[in-house]
């Protein structure tokens, strides 16, 4: 069942109960989070794409790897809910880790750990932009030991020019090895920009990244919504995208250790609920298993409570 319904009308279910008047209005909320040049890369259609329907019934992850990026619950955690009730929701979903965004909110690390054992909930990775100095890469990689967080990403980087991604690649390999220090593992993750722009002579962000991040030391937090619209706004990928996020991980010298499940919606390409869109991610992960699932929409359907239990339940159990 999903929200009262049998689970053959879940997915239309899911479908109708998208307003546009809401995603309009959370979509300009996400332009001023992470800037314009993300949204742009969501819009296109690939030719025959359509919704894929897992075999319902059959997870398809363990439990254990199963976790909710925060941000999609951002409407909720800077709302009346609040972030401790918002949390709290999180846990009784089923929810055994989070990724954390968006800061500490208000908290100190230790007194955020406090919260998140007390709910029984553990923040194994977080997005963290590149450090502005030193003394800020030494207080996030604390924080990041203190709340026993196994993982840290780069969310978003942008740049016309080529210098600049080498620029970014050289900071981050730096970052990557002081985290290392501290027993975290240090990552980026993708939008479609990195696919998508030529940077000179046919060179992507992604080419440049691939080659001169460290392997030894950065993995990579594939987001299949943003790699699959890559693969369609590039051309690489229209009339197989998940044959195009595969090989993007396959061919990667960076391990790829998480992923962000997000789906697409085949006719605008927005962020839409997992489950109710068009990427056949069982297919993806047969193809390369990873070590977190983290399930995230960057515009919730409805709201950000029926996307996290819309997420989690097609995760664990095969079904919306």
């Amino acid at each position: 069942m999903c929200y009262g319904f049998p689970d053959d009308q879940a997915l239309s279910a899911a479908r109708a109960q998208r307003g546009p008047g809401r995603r309009a209005m959370l979509r300009g909320a996400f332009a001023g989070a992470v800037g314009a040049g993300a949204l742009a890369a969501g819009v296109a259609t690939a030719p025959g794409a359509h919704a894929h329907t897992h075999r319902r019934g059959r997870p398809l992850v363990p439990p254990g790897r199963i976790s909710l990026q925060i941000y999609s619950m951002r409407d909720d955690l800077n709302g009346e809910r609040g972030f401790d009730e918002t949390l709290r929701a999180v846990a009784r979903i089923g929810y055994p880790r989070v990724e954390q965004a968006l800061g500490l909110f208000g908290r100190t690390a230790e007194e955020l750990l406090a919260f998140y054992e007390d709910i029984g909930v553990r923040a194994t990775s977080s997005h963290n932009d590149i450090s502005a100095d030193e003394q800020a890469l030494e207080t996030k990689l604390r924080d990041a030991r203190t709340l026993g967080q196994s993982y840290m990403n780069v969310p978003y980087l942008d740049s016309e020019v080529l210098d600049d991604w080498k620029r970014f690649a050289e900071q981050m390999n730096h970052e990557a090895a002081r985290a290392r220090r501290h027993g975290v593992r240090y990552g980026y993750h993708n939008h479609a920009h990195e696919f998508t722009r030529d940077l000179g002579g046919g060179v992507t962000p992604w080419d440049v990244l691939t080659s001169e991040l460290d392997p030894r030391l950065v993995h990579l937090e594939i987001d299949i919504h943003w790699a699959v619209t890559g693969g369609i706004e590039s051309g690489d990928g229209v009339r197989d995208p998940e044959r195009f996020t595969i090989d993007v991980i396959r061919s990667a010298p960076q391990r790829v250790l998480q992923y962000h499940v997000k789906d697409r919606d085949p006719d605008t390409g927005d962020t839409v609920d997992v489950g109710t869109g068009m990427i056949d991610f069982e297919r993806i992960f047969r193809a390369h298993p990873v070590k977190e699932y983290i399930v995230e929409n960057d515009t919730p359907d409805v709201t950000p409570q029926q996307t996290a239990e819309v997420g989690y339940a097609y995760l664990r159990h095969g079904r919306c």
